[in-house]
């Protein structure tokens, strides 16, 4: 073996190392952060059929609330991910993680329409800046031939919480119902909300702000990577906030994002309620189908990302996922009351939306320079946010009107599958990692 293949190998062995030191110290922490933000998302979903019974909430109340979250996610996201770059990451997320265990909590108090509007805005404010602040985070610790993989582990926490969620929260509802004097759904909110403000003082004193500052990695390791991070710095186009909303291919990255979001929101919201609807009538049980879903996408994910890096192609790996996404929402629909069909269909979905979500954020920072990535990213995900509000609140008001879900469904089959096809306009030679 030559010098230079023996040198070669020793730097990808030194590389491969740092990437898991760092993978096995941040990881593990940001995983059950996540996983609890994105369970108090969906727990509304299994909350809603008792919630809605005892407070008498129509379909497009429950559906006009759930989207309000998003409403204020879109307001807020860009403020607050402002705030992460001049607070601190690790100040910052831990604040958002104490107000929105708080107000999670809270969700125990409704007693009305209006406060269940309150307190789902009030939630989104809060969550508006966690899931883009990590992403930001992240992109600073591992250079883009790391990221497809890395960002499928951090975002495994939304179909693991579909996993875990979904019997916890319907073992609770059904177990814990008028126990204490609460009902389920109360009960729910509750065990589910408070461990959040115990993990937001864990954040404060665990989370570092950078690589710069831990004291386990070498000085080698960092010089490594701010090397890779600098190289990859000098072929960004977007290097400042008027860029951003002037570049067209941030708007073409809104539109696929929305997509997304579409994909992952419909599933979230709306499939306890669609399982239910094809004549599974125990809570139990619908918890239990619901993780069904959420474990394929689990794997499928983790797949995704592996191979994206490996092959180092990132259009195709977000590409196909949205088409399966949409092709399982269209066939959840085809026949609403077989429950067989239904399952197979939010399979196919489950599996598409829980990909798609970690293989987007491969795209925006290798548009957006490391000064604009806050901003870029967020303003992105708020954007994509009003997707969020749109899914839950067309397919209430499609119920209420029609009693039925299935043109809903097939509506957002065909945004989720004209995102998909959006990908492809984007520059291979851009968003490929080099």
């Amino acid at each position: 073996m030559s010098t230079a293949n023996t040198a070669d190998t020793a730097g990808t062995v030194a590389h491969d190392r740092t990437h898991a030191t760092i993978t096995w110290r941040l990881m593990p922490l940001l995983l059950v952060c996540y996983l609890f933000a994105h369970l108090d998302r969906i727990n509304i979903g299994f909350a809603k059929m008792q919630m809605s019974a005892d407070l008498q909430f129509s379909d497009t109340v429950y559906g006009f609330g759930a989207g309000l979250f998003f409403i204020a996610y879109a307001l807020f996201g860009v403020p607050s991910n402002m705030a992460l770059d001049r607070v601190g990451p690790r100040r910052w997320i831990a604040t958002l993680m104490v107000v929105w265990g708080a107000l999670s909590t809270g969700m125990f108090l409704i007693e009305s329409a209006a406060g269940f509007y309150v307190l789902r805005f009030l939630l989104g404010v809060a969550e508006a800046g966690f899931f883009p602040g990590i992403l930001v985070f992240l992109n600073r610790w591992y250079p883009a031939r790391r990221r497809a993989q890395v960002t499928a582990l951090f975002a495994i926490a939304v179909p693991m919480a579909g996993v875990i969620g979904g019997p916890l929260s319907g073992g609770i509802l059904e177990h814990f119902h008028d126990l204490g004097g609460l009902r389920g759904w109360q009960w729910m909110f509750v065990i589910e909300g408070l461990p959040v403000i115990l993990l937001g003082l864990v954040v404060l004193k665990c989370l570092p702000d950078s690589f710069e500052a831990v004291k386990w990695l070498t000085p080698q390791a960092k010089q490594q990577l701010r090397e890779q991070l600098s190289l990859e710095e000098q072929r960004k186009s977007i290097t400042s906030f008027s860029a951003i909303l002037n570049n067209p291919q941030v708007w073409l990255l809104v539109a696929v994002y929305f997509a997304v979001m579409l994909a992952v929101n419909t599933l979230a919201f709306w499939m306890p309620t669609l399982i239910h609807g094809a004549g599974i009538g125990s809570d139990g049980k619908v918890g239990l189908l619901s993780a069904v879903p959420y474990l394929a996408g689990c794997f499928f994910m983790i797949g995704c990302g592996r191979s994206s890096d490996r092959n180092r192609e990132r259009r195709w790996h977000l590409c196909v996922p949205l088409l399966m996404a949409a092709l399982g929402i269209a066939l959840a629909g085809l026949s609403p009351g077989n429950p067989t069909l239904v399952l197979a269909g939010l399979i196919v979905a489950g599996m598409g939306a829980s990909a798609a979500l970690p293989m987007f954020w491969q795209l925006p920072p290798a548009f957006l320079s490391n000064g604009t990535q806050a901003a870029g990213i967020a303003l992105i995900s708020s954007f994509g946010s009003i997707a969020s509000f749109f899914a839950p609140y067309l397919i209430g008001w499609m119920r209420d009107t029609t009693q039925s879900a299935s043109l809903a469904l097939y509506v957002l089959a065909l945004l989720i599958a004209l995102g998909g096809l959006l990908v492809l306009r984007t520059r291979a030679a851009i968003v490929n990692p080099h």
